[in-house]
């Protein structure tokens, strides 16, 4: 064949053709993102690893793979602000409570992680090193005021010594890329050091901080941290936590209001211990609603009542929360938190970090920190999990194709 009709005869193919531009279609599913104001029924394409279209209807043509997730939310990948995943050697690193991340983020739509304070500026090389650089979650971190990071025996968060806002600070500058806040917490005495402390270290590396307050005294009381101490932009997690003093009368105190309105944000950081129903359920029924739903995942939380991201999120849905507004919390609304908006939404152009979420209708039962059973309805599960336009979770095999439309021969290539 001459060389100018092997070219026609290519030419002629590419015109009759389709062209396949998108690597993987999500047809049919509700996409739900905050960022952009979409709640609506959409198909989600993805190219390169990037989000490539979100559209009411992308022929399939146009893929070379299709998923039918009709009956589904699809949503950009959670983002779990409170985790401990620095599982190094001995309770000075936290050894004996923190999990690996790929254990427990991809099953439960999770892309992004955020270790809180589980590392310091001693020890957050060490962290990276066998976490992060390790991990095919997206690992950040906060940076514990405290160098050595959290400690195990419960003593270690009391050394004032340890905590240096200047080298903090410049560990943090250090390292933009993954970390991306300080954490304080634990602290006993009844005094205002390691928040001060903190807060120096958060000024001088332009980030903000996550406060876990420990335990109370009238001599540092709560309502001037959330009111006063904090900055807006600063965090307090554990937002009901048994010990807060939410409620009066069985109302949601005005001094808590008043701290939002002024830009202090309140995660959840459910917990072994942080999260009481006894709070949760009248404070959102006062509009008190979460800012961001986080897990506070460890070895203790994760065998108790908070499970994983998905059960929290749950809690909220049959507490009173709308699918849009728990998703809002867990995607786009912390990824604004920790400074991180190229994460959280499905704009294109963004990563694209998907997730495939059913709401399940039945009769489900939720525990909090202290056994105590909320009856539901709902359930929200995770079906597939995309990271970086891979799928990296897929419950029910929605992207597979069935075994007995691929011949008698597959699987018995070589690998």
């Amino acid at each position: 064949m001459q060389i100018c009709e092997r070219v026609l005869i290519g030419l002629a193919a590419a015109v009759l053709l389709p062209a396949q531009p998108y690597d993987l279609v999500l047809q049919g599913g509700t996409v739900v993102d905050a960022r952009n104001s979409v709640s609506a029924r959409r198909d989600v394409a993805i190219q390169a690893r990037k989000i490539a279209a979100v559209a009411p209807n992308i022929p399939a043509s146009q893929a070379r793979k299709t998923v039918d997730v009709s009956g589904l939310y699809v949503t950009p990948g959670l983002i779990d602000i409170h985790v401990h995943v620095f599982a190094g050697e001995g309770p000075e690193y936290m050894g004996q409570s923190s999990v690996f991340p790929d254990d427990h983020s991809f099953r439960n739509g999770v892309t992004t992680m955020v270790d809180a304070g589980s590392s310091g500026w001693k020890s957050f090389p060490d962290f990276k090193r066998r976490t992060i650089d390790r991990s095919r979650t997206r690992v950040l971190a906060m940076l514990n005021i405290i160098g050595t990071g959290m400690g195990g025996n419960g003593t270690t968060e009391q050394n004032t010594a340890d905590m240096d806002p200047e080298a903090t600070a410049d560990r943090v500058k250090q390292y933009r890329e993954h970390i991306v806040g300080i954490k304080t917490a634990h602290f006993r005495a009844p005094n205002w050091t390691a928040v001060e402390k903190a807060l120096e270290a958060a000024r001088k590396a332009g980030t903000y901080l996550m406060v876990d307050f420990g335990q109370f005294h009238a001599e540092r009381p709560f309502e001037e941290l959330v009111t006063k101490r904090l900055r807006p932009g600063d965090i307090y997690t554990h937002a009901y936590l048994p010990w807060v003093p939410m409620l009066e009368n069985g109302k949601v105190r005005d001094f808590l209001f008043e701290a939002r309105k002024r830009g202090v944000i309140f995660d959840v950081g459910h917990g072994g211990g942080s999260f009481v129903f006894r709070h949760a359920v009248p404070a959102i029924q006062q509009g008190f609603l979460p800012d961001s739903i986080s897990t506070d995942l460890h070895v203790s939380s994760m065998n108790g009542g908070m499970k994983d991201m998905t059960n929290v999120m749950s809690k909220f849905v049959n507490i009173g929360m709308t699918m849009d507004q728990v998703i809002a919390a867990s995607t786009w609304h912390p990824a604004r938190q920790i400074k991180r908006e190229e994460l959280g939404h499905l704009s294109v152009g963004a990563i694209a970090d998907v997730v495939v979420l059913r709401l399940e209708q039945g009769q489900f039962g939720y525990v909090d920190v202290y056994g105590a059973r909320l009856r539901g309805n709902k359930r929200i599960s995770a079906e597939m999990t995309i990271k970086d336009g891979q799928v990296m979770w897929d419950r029910n095999g929605l992207a597979s194709p069935d075994w007995d439309k691929l011949g008698p021969d597959y699987g018995q290539q070589q690998r």
